[in-house]
């Protein structure tokens, strides 16, 4: 029982729903706890994913002495990085903050 949870928490540090979870799971035979060789080879399909993350949480970090595009128009650079707000159309909140870090 520890094993499967232990993946669960696993796959969701790295980003992943339950719904990507329970497929992952359900690809392994008769429903098992996961191997080493299993995980291996289900976590080589989320490199790409993680990648992506690291990638966004850099940019992300790079921008944070300026404005991420939430469209407040709080700082002076927000009138170049969101001229005549038109994030507004976007809703409330971090409106280009990158779709990696959205997800969840």
């Amino acid at each position: 029982m520890l094993r499967p949870l232990a993946f669960i928490r696993a796959a969701r540090n790295v980003g992943l729903g339950l719904d990507e979870i329970a497929a992952a799971l359900a690809t392994l035979p008769d429903r098992r706890p996961p191997t080493r060789a299993d995980w291996a080879r289900l976590s080589r399909g989320w490199r790409e994913r993680l990648d992506q993350q690291i990638g966004a949480l850099q940019k992300l970090r790079d921008g944070l002495d300026s404005c991420i595009g939430c469209g407040c128009l709080s700082l002076k650079t927000c009138a170049v990085q969101n001229p005549a707000d038109v994030a507004r159309t976007r809703g409330p909140g971090a409106a280009y903050l990158p779709a990696p870090l959205r997800a969840g």
